[in-house]
C-alpha cells in the first residue's frame, strides 16, 4: 500500500481523505474497475451413481484478462464490497492454479513468496483461519510471524493503541493478516499501516476472505452463482460470515437469499436494505425444512455465545433451534449443499457428515487456495 495515497477507480485520495470512507454501503471504492473478465461454468460436472452424489470440483473455465506481472487492484482486503464480479472471477481463476501448486509443493516447494514475511495478528481466538494463512504463505515460500492471541499476550494488554501495533509490527513484515474484536479495527489498520493488510474477522463486522472461500466454494460444488437459491441459517446478527457473504452474493444475477434465525439473532437491517438496494431477493422464514427444499445452498452458522455477553437466557433462547440432520437432508435437492464456516457445536449433527452433499471440510479446504491467491496478488501482482 502506498504511504502516500490510496487509489480509487483512478483517483488518487491523500491519507486524510482516504480516512472519510466510513459508510459500508458506498465502500466500492476499495478497488479499480479494470478489465472484464469472462467465465464459463459448466453444469455438469457432479454426477449422479445409484442415487447418491460424487462429490467433485466442478470443472470451470475462464480465462481473465489481467496481465501476468500487473498490479493488483487492491491494497488491502477489509471488506467484501470491495470485489466486483470480474476481480472475483479472476481471484478464482488464481485460487484454481494454487491448487496446483499446492499439490507440487508437497514434493518441492514453490518460491513465489520467498524472501517474504507474514505477520498473523489475531486479537480474538482462532484456529482454522490462522493455520489456513500460515499455510498458505508457507506453501508458497514465504515465511510467517505470528502470535495467536494478541489481545492477552501483546503490548495491548499494556494498552497500546492498536494503529501504534500496526505501525510496530509493520516494521517487521511485508503483510499483516488480522483479526480483531472489534467492527472497524481492519479499516482503522489499513488506514495505519504503508504494507497490506487483511481482515481475517472483526468482531460481528466482516470475515471476507471466509466470503471468498464461499463463494469459491458454490462456484466449484454447483457451478455457477447466477440463479441460485442460499439459505442462510443460524445467528445472522452476530455472524460476519453471512454479512460478507451476502454481499457477495449480491454481485450475482437472479440470487433469491432466505433468512432463518431464532428472533434474538436475526438478520440486521442493514443488510437487507442494501440487498434491496441492489435488487436482490430477500426473505425471511422460520421453517428451515421448507427452506432447504428450495435452496442450493444451506449456509448454516452456530449460535456464537461469546457475543451475548452476559445475557446466556438470550443465547439459550436462540441455541438448538435450527439443526441440520438427516431429516432436512431428506428434504433437500439432490445437487445441492450444505455449508459452514466452523467450528460446529450441534447445529449439524455429525452424522450428516457422510452424506456428500456435506460440503463444509471441502468449503474449509477452499480457504487455503483462496488465501494463498490473495497473499500472491497482494505481494506481487497477478
Amino acid at each position: 500500500m502506498s504511504s502516500s495515497a490510496f487509489s480509487t477507480h483512478g483517483a488518487t485520495l491523500a491519507p486524510e481523505q482516504r480516512k472519510t470512507f466510513g459508510d459500508s454501503n458506498n465502500s466500492d471504492f476499495f478497488h479499480n474497475k479494470k478489465n472484464h473478465v469472462s467465465m464459463s461454468c459448466p453444469n455438469n460436472g457432479r454426477l449422479l451413481s445409484k442415487d447418491r452424489i460424487q462429490c467433485k470440483a466442478l470443472e470451470v473455465q475462464s480465462h481473465h484478462t489481467f496481465l501476468k506481472g500487473e498490479k493488483f487492484q487492491l491494497e488491502d482486503v477489509i471488506e467484501a464490497q470491495q470485489f466486483d464480479r470480474d476481480t472475483l472471477s479472476a481471484i478464482f481463476e488464481v485460487a484454481r492454479e494454487m491448487e496446483t501448486i499446492e499439490k507440487k509443493s508437497q514434493s518441492h516447494g514453490s518460491q513465489l513468496l520467498n524472501g517474504y514475511l507474514m505477520a498473523t495478528l489475531f486479537y480474538e481466538p482462532s484456529t482454522r483461519t490462522r493455520l489456513s494463512f500460515e499455510s498458505a504463505m508457507k506453501r508458497l515460500g514465504g515465511e510467517v510471524l505470528t502470535t495467536e492471541n494478541a489481545r492477552e499476550f501483546s503490548s495491548a494488554a499494556k494498552g497500546e493503541t492498536l494503529e501504534d501495533s500496526i505501525r510496530t509490527v509493520e516494521g517487521y513484515s511485508d503483510i499483516i493478516v488480522m483479526r480483531h474484536f472489534e467492527s472497524g479495527a481492519a479499516r482503522r489498520a489499513a488506514m495505519t499501516a504503508n504494507i497490506p493488510v487483511i481482515n481475517a474477522g472483526d468482531g460481528p463486522g466482516q470475515h471476507p476472505t471466509q466470503a471468498l472461500l464461499d463463494v469459491y466454494t458454490i462456484e466449484r460444488e454447483i457451478g455457477k452463482l447466477d440463479g441460485i437459491k442460499v439459505g442462510l441459517v443460524g445467528d445472522l446478527a452476530n455472524g460476519r460470515t453471512v454479512r460478507s457473504l451476502a454481499y457477495l452474493l449480491a454481485k450475482y444475477n437472479d440470487v433469491k437469499i432466505y433468512f432463518v434465525s431464532p428472533e434474538v439473532v436475526k438478520m440486521k437491517e442493514d443488510i437487507k436494505e442494501y440487498l434491496t438496494l441492489k435488487g436482490v431477493e430477500w426473505e425471511e422464514s422460520a421453517d428451515l425444512k421448507e427452506v432447504a427444499s428450495k435452496c442450493d445452498v444451506v449456509y448454516q452458522t452456530r449460535i456464537q455465545k461469546e457475543r451475548f455477553g452476559e445475557r446466556s437466557d438470550l443465547y439459550e433462547e436462540a441455541r438448538g433451534k435450527y439443526i441440520i440432520d438427516r431429516e432436512v437432508l431428506g428434504v433437500m435437492q439432490k445437487h445441492a449443499i450444505v455449508m459452514h464456516p466452523l467450528p460446529r457445536l450441534d447445529e449439524i449433527t455429525v452424522d450428516v457428515d457422510g452424506d456428500p452433499r456435506a460440503a463444509y471440510f471441502r468449503q474449509a479446504k477452499n480457504g487455503l487456495y483462496i488465501r494463498m491467491a490473495l497473499l500472491k496478488l497482494l505481494l506481487v501482482g497477478w
